[in-house]
């Protein structure tokens, strides 16, 4: 279990400085921009160099949606602080499906084995989900290798609800559907599965 939690609070830490370094980096982009240096200067140079890759498609979403680009740098602060916490809850619901695993192959508690891993890949699947819509509000094509990750894991759900749930106006509620769906599951695994009063069952 040691071993799981230094893994945990590595990659935790891990995902945190990124999360403060993209945060840095769109602060010193928002300066440049505000101070209108020299487009040529070095220092221009170089924070346009670090920043174009999540500013420029940013820019296209919110042009996309009439919304002025020049708050690209924003939108892009807030996608990594959410996209950071999505990923930490992904290592926490992993690392604590891990845990379970491994307390009840060494019990030999079966019943208990079975259910931490469908609650745990159920927490995985949510998540997934939820990111798909995050990135569909950006307007990420299929083109985007993670997207296309995203859209060919949870549509064999999404699909189906889709035709038999009817939108609201030009809202889809199957996502929301689906979510809600896979949580009353997951209740019902850690109600059961989870719940055994029997060391061994």
């Amino acid at each position: 279990m040691q071993i799981i939690d230094r893994i945990v609070w590595f990659v935790n830490s891990g995902i945190k400085i990124i999360i403060v370094a993209a945060i840095l980096l769109m602060i010193v982009r928002l300066i440049t921009d505000a101070m209108d240096l020299n487009p040529f200067a070095w220092t221009s140079r170089t924070v346009r160099r670090l920043s174009d890759g999540f500013v420029i498609p940013v820019r296209g979403s919110l042009r996309g949606f009439g919304v002025d680009p020049k708050f690209a740098p924003v939108v892009v602060i807030l996608t990594a602080i959410l996209l950071g916490w999505f990923v930490l809850q992904l290592v926490t619901t992993i690392a604590a499906m891990a845990e379970g695993i491994i307390a009840s192959v060494a019990s030999g508690a079966v019943f208990r084995l079975i259910g931490f891993i469908i609650y745990g890949l159920i927490s995985i699947y949510i998540l997934f989900i939820v990111i798909r819509i995050i990135f569909s509000w950006g307007m990420l094509s299929y083109r985007n290798r993670v997207m296309r990750f995203l859209v060919d894991v949870t549509e064999p759900l999404l699909g189906p609800l889709r035709r038999m749930i009817p939108t609201l106006g030009w809202l889809d509620i199957s996502p929301m559907v689906a979510i809600l769906i896979l949580w009353i599951l997951q209740q019902a695994v850690a109600g059961t599965l989870l719940a055994s009063p029997f060391r061994n069952f």
